[in-house]
């Protein structure tokens, strides 16, 4: 590998670690969001960005400033997915491997 390879190798393992770390800090905060329902990491424009999944989206009009999910997390643009109601699958007999 290049040295310029390398470097580049380096940097995105520095930002997955560094993006995981403030998705790590403000979970719990973000858990406690009206409808959201997960966090993760993703990508938007070949970013990094926080994902922030939620059952319904809600026009910012609706929520109390408190509520809406900041554009950005230390310098992470958040990206809000609506996914709809988590529910829990159930496995029959037939599917199990």
């Amino acid at each position: 590998m290049s040295d310029k390879t390398l470097r580049f190798t380096a940097e995105k393992e520095m930002i997955v670690i560094k993006i995981e770390t403030i998705r790590q800090k403000y979970e719990n905060q973000l858990m406690e969001l009206p409808n959201v329902t997960g966090v993760g990491i993703g990508e938007k424009a070949e970013k990094k960005v926080i994902k922030v999944f939620v059952t319904q989206k809600i026009p910012e009009s609706q929520l109390q400033p408190q509520q809406i999910v900041p554009k950005s997390l230390d310098g992470f643009e958040t990206d809000v997915e609506e996914i709809g109601t988590v529910t829990a699958q159930t496995q029959s007999k037939g599917d199990l491997r």
